[in-house]
């Protein structure tokens, strides 16, 4: 479905059109009138001819010509009717601010009616039960709520809450908007289908998005890579650390990488960033439309501030964040030596005081000295202004934020003013810096995540893709069976895979448990094998190191008594030597199938060290995996340890994901993989299918 009708309309109907201070329709036609729209606007109502200036017609049908949008804001019983006349007419596409549909069970009918209306039609909705679309750059704002003096620029917003975008208008931080969608129940159209339409609008560069749900992941992963194609930057913020979804729960998997995990992992294959606030979001969302600001990638970042106990924080920040402060080479603090009082001492961050404050040619050569040294290529500079001053002091302050900013744009050096508290900001001179290419982040430790933001490159299109590809293949698989498969079956998929194992084979008696272990070579592992049993060691339902036939002989009984040997046989496997332990596992229940690792064996949910990486994977993407883990120095070997083989390791990671993407299979999941230096075999496994 095509919707930039809906954004970026030429023409528009509000059905429902009345002046009834403070209803929907009311607020949109006002809007509409403040912001100057310069298309034709028809108001749809029976009962009137006219509404704050405009014509009234009875029905859609009764307009002249097709609109580009139509407004709908009428009792939901009625909207499906609206909708019908909206397609028959030809017009572009819909926003149904109406309320009363899926977010009440008495409206669950209205809205499955409304959405197969429209996709019978092809005609876009947004909504229903959303704010609408507010084009601010477009002069199109078609929002359910009260909008005013809100500034144009490049920053967009799609957000599965109306309230969330409400507030972004509202706030008052210099953010230049561009577009906002409030995507309401999402009947026809969701944020990713909003977040590509709204990344191709000429003058975007960075969208905020706020979403409530995991949604469509090859939907999403497309709407990502169709923004990185376009060099427009993402913020995300989702709500909800989720349970792990059904197939994955009953295993490890499940508590070490649930949901907003996997979620988390593809916003940051794409190169977008992760807020963990709405105020966060909208920080980020402005910092990275500036692409002024990015610094050039050949060194690292720089604190400036006139407090020492500012520059502390801010170094302590930067080391939890993982941004780079370097130390100045000889020459920069050479120069700094001449230029800072006595009291203050050259190092990264660089209080340099506030005896010098009044000095601005000073403070700019400061500025402009560190940011031309050849390891620094972003700054970040503290400055607060607090707001409503006397007019003497107010000049001050305007005075050095100058000096700051002017010093810092004489550099190549990415840059960002930013207050320690974020109340201590100005929004129109926020707004003015940002013009300029270096914007004003509220607060000190969000300053340090934009920077860290920025310092993050967009990501691979192709690759997008390639993940949405496989979660397309694997959404659209007819199963081939349903449940759990037992470890002997999920062995023998292992083996076929070229995946390591321990030898072993299923015994039918104690005698053939005993000719097995023979034949396997001591010491060997018994283990009950049946689709019902997840958690052997929990369970009683193995035993491990034994040595001689009478243990086999008593072990095979002891197992066969449990009652969950049930339905299930035993399977004897020879004793592996033990390495450094793992969980590799794949998983397709997540928004796309996903590669976690681990390291730990049965701590593994304790230790919680853990990467997860989107299908599909090769070795390579696999083995940076593995060396992000924290626990990295134990298969490395440099914690004293000896090193594993970690190429087999990746390997065995990727025909994990393969094996999961080729079987259709929902989770694999092998816990624990011994590593070693002579390679890694998968000791136990668990699958389902489907």
């Amino acid at each position: 479905m095509d919707l930039r009708p809906l954004l970026e309309p030429q023409s528009i109907a509000v059905v429902g059109a009345n002046d009834r201070v403070g209803s929907y329709a009311d607020l949109v036609i006002r809007n509409l009138a403040t912001a100057g729209f310069a298309g034709d606007v028809w108001g749809i109502n029976p009962k009137r001819t006219e509404v704050h200036g405009l014509r009234c017609v009875p029905t859609l049908l009764d307009l002249p010509e097709a609109v580009d949008a139509v407004v709908v804001a009428i009792p939901a019983p009625a909207v499906a009717g609206s909708i019908r006349e909206a397609i028959e007419l030809g017009c572009g596409g819909a926003i149904v601010i109406s309320a009363g549909f899926g977010e009440l069970e008495a409206g669950k009918k209205l809205e499955r009616e409304l959405a197969e209306v429209a996709r019978r039609g092809s005609l876009p909705i947004c909504g229903p039960n959303g704010n609408g679309v507010a084009a601010i750059q477009g002069g199109a704002p078609m929002w359910g709520d009260a909008i005013a003096g809100v500034p144009a620029g490049p920053v967009a917003m799609v957000s599965q809450s109306g309230n969330v975008a409400v507030n972004a208008l509202n706030s008052r931080r210099g953010i230049g908007w561009h577009t906002l969608v409030s995507t309401g129940n999402q009947a026809v159209c969701d944020a990713s289908d909003w977040l590509e339409a709204v990344a191709a609008l000429e003058g975007v560069r960075s969208v905020a998005l706020f979403c409530e749900s995991d949604g469509d992941g090859p939907k999403l992963a497309t709407a990502l890579a169709a923004a990185a194609e376009r060099d427009v930057r993402v913020a995300v913020l989702k709500v909800g650390s989720s349970a792990a979804g059904a197939n994955a729960a009953a295993a490890h998997t499940g508590a070490l990488a649930g949901d907003q995990r996997v979620f988390r992992a593809l916003v940051e294959e794409a190169g977008a960033s992760w807020a963990e606030d709405p105020h966060e979001l909208l920080e980020l969302a402005r910092v990275l439309a500036a692409p002024a600001a990015r610094p050039t990638g050949h060194g690292g970042a720089a604190i400036l501030t006139c407090s020492g106990g500012d520059s502390g924080i801010a170094g302590d920040q930067a080391e939890l964040m993982g941004v780079e402060l370097p130390q100045f080479t000889q020459a920069t603090a050479e120069r700094l030596d001449q230029l800072l009082p006595p009291t203050a001492t050259v190092g990264n961050p660089l209080d340099w005081t506030a005896m010098i404050w009044d000095e601005t040619d000073r403070l700019a050569e400061i500025v402009a000295t560190v940011g031309s040294d050849p390891g620094i290529d972003q700054l970040v500079l503290l400055f607060d202004q607090p707001r409503e001053m006397p007019g003497p002091s107010a000049a001050s302050w305007d005075g050095v934020r100058e000096a700051l900013a002017s010093g810092a744009l004489r550099t190549e050096a990415g840059t960002i003013l930013a207050s320690t508290l974020p109340d201590l900001i100005d929004e129109q001179k926020a707004l003015a810096l940002s013009q300029r290419g270096a914007p004003f982040v509220a607060g000190l430790r969000t300053a340090l995540l934009c920077a860290r933001a920025l310092r993050t490159g967009a990501g691979d299109p192709a690759r997008l893709r390639e993940i949405a590809e496989a979660a397309m293949r694997a959404q659209g698989r007819p199963l081939s069976g349903n449940g759990w498969v037992g470890e002997a079956q999920a062995k023998s998929l292992l083996r076929e895979a070229g995946i390591g194992v321990p030898d072993g084979r299923l015994a039918k008696d104690a005698a053939d448990a005993v000719a097995a272990a023979a034949e396997l070579g001591w010491p060997v592992a018994l283990k009950l094998s049946g689709p019902a049993i997840q958690h052997k060691s929990d369970s009683g339902g193995l035993v491990l190191n034994i040595n001689e036939e009478d243990g086999v002989r008593a072990a095979f009984t002891e197992l066969r008594a449990l009652p969950l040997a049930e339905g299930a046989d035993v399977l004897v496997e020879r004793m592996m030597p033990p390495g450094v332990e793992l969980l590799i596992a794949a998983r397709a229940d997540g928004v796309v199938p996903a590669l976690v690792i681990a390291l730990g064996g049965v701590w593994t949910e304790t230790l919680d060290d853990v990467a997860v990486v989107p299908l599909p994977a090769d070795a390579d993407r696999v083995e940076k995996a593995l060396r992000s883990l924290r626990g990295a120095p134990l298969i490395t070997g440099e914690r004293g340890g000896d090193p594993v083989d970690i190429g087999a390791l990746a390997e065995l990671g990727a025909a994990c994901g393969r094996l999961l993407l080729d079987q259709g299979l929902g989770l694999l999941e092998l816990n624990p993989v011994f590593a070693r230096a002579d390679g890694a075999v998968a000791v136990d496994a668990l699958v389902r299918r489907g």
